[in-house]
C-alpha cells in the first residue's frame, strides 16, 4: 500500500483520487480552497479522507508520491517542502497512464488543442472506436481509467499537465503550433514555454507518429533541436509535403503510409484559417488510424464545433452575437478578429498572464469599431488601444457588456467576446464566463 497525497479537488484530483483507492492506496486529498459538495459527495463515496482551506504540512509531507492538480503552481511553500523531502510529485496524466493499456492520441498547442481533440474524437466515435476523451477536457482521465474499459483516449494536455509527465507515452502526438501563452507560470521565459509544449514527444518510438505544424516557425525551430524516433507527419497551408497534410487548389490533401485522402475545402464544417489547421491534423491522425475515407469527409463535414469557440449565440436586429471565451490568450483572439469581417464590437479583458497585445493591433485598427473591457484591471488594454480605436468602455459584468455593445451595434455588426485573458478576476473560470455572457444576450 502507497500513501499518496493528492493536491487539488478539481475534476484532475477527484479523479486521480478515486483511481489511487482503487488501486488501494492509503490517498488523502489536500485542496487550499473550498471542496465542491459534489467533490465531498464523490470522496465520501469511495472512503477518501481531505482536508479543505488549507494544506497541513504534516499530512502531506507523510506520503511517498504527490498527485498534483495542473492549476496549482510549482513555486508555493508547501510544493518546496514536498521537494526538499524528495517526495516525487507527478501530474494526475502521468499518474493514470501507468495503469491504462489503450492507445493514447495527446493533443496539445497554444491554440485549438480543445477543438482538435473534440474533433478526433468525434472521427473515431464515427468509426465505431472504443474511445475516451479526457485530460484537459470533460470527465477527468484517471477518473475513466478507474471506471472505463477503453481501446483508445484522445488527451487534450495543457503544457501544465505536460510539466508532471515524465514515464508517459503518446502513440500519437498533435501539436498544433506554440505562442506566447502563460508566461507568468514560466518566468516569463518562452523557451521553458517551448520545452514544457514539446514534453509530449517524450518517450515516443519508431512506430509512434509527431503531427505538428509545418508553418509554425517556433514549433520547427525546436524541432531542430530535438532528437525523435517518431515518424514525423507535418501538416501546412503554404507548402506540399510528401507525408502529412496540405492545401492544393483549395483542396486539402492528406497522405500516410501510400493511402491519400482529398476534401474540398468548403466542404469542412469549420471555418476560419486555424480551422484549417485544425481538420488537417484530426484528418491525419484519422489517416493513421485507418478511418475509411468516407467516414473521414463525413465526419469534417458534420463536426458542430465546441462550446464557448467562436459559439454563434444569437442574431438580434441583424446584429451577430458571439461567445468565444475560451480565448484566453491573444493568439488565440487573433484567430477570432480574423475570423470575422464585418465590424466588430470587441469584448476583451480579464486575468492578464503577461499579454502582448501588439499581434492584433492591425486587426483591431481595421475591423473593431468599439472595445469593451471586461476586468478588473484594464490598464493594458486601455494603454495598447486607446489610439487605435475611438470608443472604449470599462465594465465589470457579462450584463453591463452585453448591454452596452447592444447600444453602440448597428446592423451588420458582429459582437465578439474574445477575452485574450485568464477569467479568474470576475468569473469561476471561462466556461462561467461564456455562460454569463451567452444568458445577457437571450436577455435582451
Amino acid at each position: 500500500m502507497q500513501k499518496t497525497v493528492i493536491l487539488g479537488a478539481g475534476e484532475s484530483g477527484i479523479g486521480a483520487a478515486v483511481l489511487s483507492k482503487k488501486l488501494g492506496n492509503d490517498v488523502f486529498l489536500s485542496d487550499i480552497s473550498n471542496i465542491s459538495d459534489e467533490a465531498k459527495t464523490i470522496l465520501d463515496n469511495h472512503n477518501i479522507s481531505y482536508e479543505e482551506g488549507q494544506h497541513t504540512r504534516e499530512l502531506i509531507l507523510d506520503s511517498q508520491l504527490v498527485i498534483k492538480s495542473p492549476g496549482i503552481p510549482d513555486n508555493i511553500p508547501i510544493i518546496d517542502k514536498i521537494k526538499e523531502s524528495n517526495i516525487p510529485i507527478i501530474s494526475e496524466i502521468e499518474f493514470a497512464g501507468k495503469y491504462d493499456k489503450a492507445k493514447k492520441i495527446c493533443v496539445t498547442g497554444s491554440n485549438g488543442k480543445t477543438t482538435t481533440s473534440s474533433l478526433i474524437y468525434f472521427l473515431l466515435k464515427n468509426a465505431g472506436f472504443n474511445v475516451g476523451l479526457a485530460g484537459n477536457i470533460g470527465q477527468s482521465y484517471a477518473y475513466q481509467v478507474a471506471t472505463c474499459n477503453y481501446d483508445y483516449y484522445v488527451l487534450e494536455l495543457s503544457s501544465f499537465q505536460l510539466d508532471g509527465m515524465y514515464d508517459f507515452k503518446a502513440d500519437i502526438a498533435v501539436l498544433l503550433n506554440i505562442t506566447p501563452d502563460h508566461l507568468d507560470r514560466y518566468n516569463n521565459n518562452f523557451d521553458d514555454y517551448i520545452k514544457a509544449k514539446f514534453r509530449i514527444t517524450q518517450n515516443m518510438l519508431q512506430e509512434d507518429c509527431f503531427i505538428f505544424c509545418a508553418d509554425d516557425t517556433v514549433t520547427i525551430n525546436q524541432l531542430s533541436k530535438v532528437v525523435m524516433q517518431a515518424t514525423k507527419l507535418p501538416f501546412s497551408i503554404n507548402t506540399e509535403v510528401s507525408e502529412g497534410a496540405y492545401i492544393r487548389e483549395n483542396q486539402m490533401v492528406v497522405s500516410y503510409n501510400n493511402d491519400s485522402y482529398q476534401m474540398e475545402l468548403s466542404e469542412l464544417s469549420l471555418r476560419g484559417k486555424h480551422n484549417i489547421y485544425n481538420s488537417m491534423a484530426a484528418a491525419i491522425a484519422g489517416k493513421i488510424l485507418k478511418i475509411d475515407n468516407h467516414i473521414l469527409r463525413e465526419s469534417l463535414k458534420s463536426f458542430r464545433g465546441i462550446e464557448h469557440r467562436l459559439e454563434k449565440v444569437l442574431k438580434i436586429k441583424d446584429v451577430i452575437y458571439i461567445n468565444d471565451s475560451k480565448a484566453t490568450n491573444v493568439n488565440s483572439t487573433w484567430y477570432a478578429l480574423e475570423s470575422i469581417e464585418t465590424p466588430i464590437i470587441w469584448i476583451a479583458g480579464g486575468k492578464d498572464k503577461g499579454n502582448d497585445y501588439t499581434p492584433v493591433l492591425e486587426l483591431v485598427r481595421n475591423r473593431v469599431k468599439a472595445i469593451i473591457c471586461l476586468g478588473l484591471d484594464n490598464k493594458k488594454l486601455l494603454d495598447t488601444f486607446s489610439n487605435t480605436v475611438d470608443t472604449i468602455i470599462e465594465v465589470k459584468s457579462a450584463k453591463e457588456a452585453v448591454n452596452n455593445a447592444y447600444n453602440i451595434a448597428k446592423p451588420g455588426d458582429t459582437v465578439l467576446l474574445s477575452p485574450a485573458c485568464a477569467s479568474f478576476d470576475l468569473f469561476k473560470n471561462y466556461e462561467d464566463r461564456g455562460e454569463q455572457f451567452k444568458k445577457a444576450v437571450k436577455e435582451l
